[in-house]
């Protein structure tokens, strides 16, 4: 980073922000990497999981009500399954995060879609891994 030098000599590292920035104190909320990294982390798992969801699905087309259940209860298919939801579900909550804070400007708002997103995302997820755990513990 690069340095200043003050009237007294005094080094200082040098402040990008603009004079807007500095008026408020607004500064990095240093999550951005993170969640940028994460969005593309739980996108790249879910593209062979989608492959797999989806030939699972073809395959099971016309199949009886106990069919279904025996492909569903054996360990891989039920741990794939339960890795496609939580993924989906990560991944959904991380884009639409993006979406509100950038399309929404009212705080009480944006704070009050944020946390629908979450519970919702989260209650979505929970409720596939049960149903999964359900239909592969007890068939």
């Amino acid at each position: 980073m690069s340095e200043t030098k003050t009237p007294e000599g005094a080094v200082r590292p040098r402040d990008f922000r603009t004079p807007v920035g500095r008026a408020r104190g607004l500064g990095s909320g240093k999550t951005g990497t993170g969640h940028f990294w994460w969005q593309r982390v739980t996108a790249v798992a879910l593209v062979p999981l989608v492959a797999w969801f989806v030939g699972t699905l073809v395959s099971l087309v016309g199949a009886d009500l106990a069919t279904v259940q025996a492909v569903l209860a054996r360990p891989f298919n039920a741990i794939t399954f339960s890795l496609f939801a939580i993924a989906l579900f990560w991944h959904a909550k991380l884009g639409l995060q993006v979406v509100i804070e950038d399309y929404i400007h009212q705080r009480a708002v944006e704070v009050a879609l944020q946390l629908l997103v979450t519970f919702a995302c989260a209650f979505g997820a929970l409720a596939s891994l049960y149903a999964i755990a359900r239909i592969a513990l007890l068939g």
